[in-house]
């Protein structure tokens, strides 16, 4: 029964791993300083009282239609990114998995069967050797190189979830959007089909004026001109209102709206609600998006893999033992004779050319672009949110001013109308007041619109209901008066 060991052979190994274990470590990096100077208010918001939640997961019921309801419900179950995203935490789960595994022990069954012929000289004429039995091995993780390498995965598959979650919050507020331009560019079209039957009613009175003798060649042509303008302007929308489709489609994962897959829609702008928003507190806003969610535990990751790229260039020890039975031809029984092993085995990088070192710096350098890529992260989520504030506060005071703009071009196309009946107002003035009348509809619509896809926007900055727990240890902080904004230090 062999027992193999090289401690009996070299007694100063242990005092040697015990010096190691007091001059190296591998420790962990430290962590780069995440405070974060925060204002204490954002530069727009809706007054207090006119604010509506928007933690709420399922925003876009904000807005009052169960058209859109089932859109949304129809493309999360369709779309190919959010499919690929979740595959993708499959994969990253798996990877955990297997990274975890490299910590417990490994055992293996073993069967062994050879034969020693020897042809021609002394020593009989060989046999036959038999082993059944187990094997196991098991790797000390004396410097953390193996649980740094777990937590890498570990984080690694906290990141491909919250991917999956920005993608679903970014798809959300895609059919959204392209809903509202398909719904709006509807309606510009009932508006441009309005106008070009006006335009053919003023033409037709322009005509029998003409024939009368009341009206010029000139004016004639100006009218017939404005026709044939009403109706290029309406195939434009049309073109502009298959193409919104065309792209709903491809949000459902269809390759064309042709096959049914995205219902028609009767849905008015003017019908929906426009939902105010409670834009919360600047602090609260690194808790409320996936994306930087995303990149810290990218960051973490990175961390880990420091952490064990450094303990890589120091020694290794492993254990290993076998039991079994062995037997040969000359026995009764062909595993009469049980046999064990035991070997514990020191490996210390010596020469590899600098690759450990290199990976090292390699971890290190990928680190710091993921710090970056963090702060970056930070950066845009608040450029975001200010700039769909400021654009909620603008685009609802133009809607303000633009009401009395559509009233007072209303006016004015019937007043000109009724002046050049009476042959008080010339044709130039009827024309000029029904190009102002058709751009104030139009830009009605187009500012209803905006204004609604303003706040699709809004939700999208905020996280649309988002929200994770910051880790233990790791949570996110504002900083002190006078703390600068994410120090750049990195791991020592």
């Amino acid at each position: 029964m062999p027992l193999t060991s090289p401690f009996p052979r070299a007694p100063w190994l242990p005092l040697a791993l015990g010096a190691l274990l007091l001059a190296g470590c591998a420790t962990p990096p430290a962590d780069a300083d995440r405070a974060v100077v925060l204002p204490a208010a954002w530069r727009s918001a809706a007054p207090a009282a006119a604010q509506a939640g928007a933690a709420d997961a399922q925003w876009w019921r904000g807005f009052g239609s169960a058209e859109l309801d089932e859109l949304i419900e129809r493309a999360q179950a369709g779309n190919h990114d959010l499919a690929i995203s979740a595959a993708r935490v499959q994969a990253a789960r798996a990877q955990a998995r297997i990274a975890g595994a490299a910590l417990l022990p490994t055992l293996a069954g073993t069967v062994d069967a050879s034969r020693d012929a020897r042809l021609g000289g002394r020593g009989g004429q060989g046999g036959d050797s038999n082993f059944l039995g187990f094997a196991a091995r098991y790797e000390l993780d004396l410097w953390g190189r193996l649980e740094a390498s777990r937590r890498e995965a570990l984080q690694g598959l906290r990141a491909s979830e919250f991917d999956r979650d920005a993608a679903r919050l970014g798809l959300n507020a895609q059919v959204a959007s392209a809903w509202l331009q398909r719904a709006a560019l509807r309606e510009r079209e009932a508006i441009a089909r309005d106008n070009l039957d006006n335009a053919r009613r003023v033409l037709r009175l322009v005509a029998s004026r003409h024939a009368a003798g009341a009206a010029t060649p000139l004016e004639l042509a100006q009218q017939r001109g404005l026709v044939a303008a009403r109706q290029r302007e309406l195939l434009a929308l049309g073109q502009q209102a298959a193409d919104a489709q065309t792209a709903l489609a491809l949000l459902f994962g269809l390759p064309s709206s042709a096959q049914g897959g995205v219902p028609a829609g009767d849905a008015r702008l003017e019908a929906l609600r426009v939902p105010a928003i409670d834009a919360g507190l600047p602090s609260e806003l690194l808790a409320r998006r996936p994306d930087i969610a995303f990149a810290e535990a990218r960051l973490a990751a990175a961390d880990a893999n420091v952490q064990a790229a450094r303990a890589a260039l120091l020694p290794s020890v492993s254990l290993s033992a076998t039991l079994g039975w062995r037997g040969g031809s000359g026995a009764g029984n062909p595993f009469d004779n049980p046999a064990y092993g035991l070997v514990a085995g020191l490996a210390a990088p010596v020469f590899d050319g600098g690759r450990l070192r290199g990976e090292q710096a390699l971890a290190e350098a990928r680190r710091e672009e993921l710090l970056q890529a963090y702060r970056r992260s930070i950066a845009a989520a608040f450029a975001d949110t200010e700039t769909a504030l400021n654009g909620l506060a603008g685009l609802d005071a133009q809607a303000e001013i633009q009401a009395e703009e559509l009233l007072q071009a209303r006016r004015a196309a019937e007043l000109s109308e009724s002046r050049y009946r009476a042959g008080a107002e010339t044709l130039l003035a009827l024309l000029d007041a029904q190009r102002t009348l058709y751009g104030a509809r139009d830009q009605q619509v187009q500012l209803l619109q905006s204004r609604l896809q303003a706040r699709v926007a809004l939700y999208r900055a905020l996280g649309g209901g988002w929200r994770e727990a910051p880790p233990g240890g790791r949570g996110l902080r504002a900083a002190r008066p006078g703390e600068r904004l994410l120090s750049r230090s990195g791991p020592e």
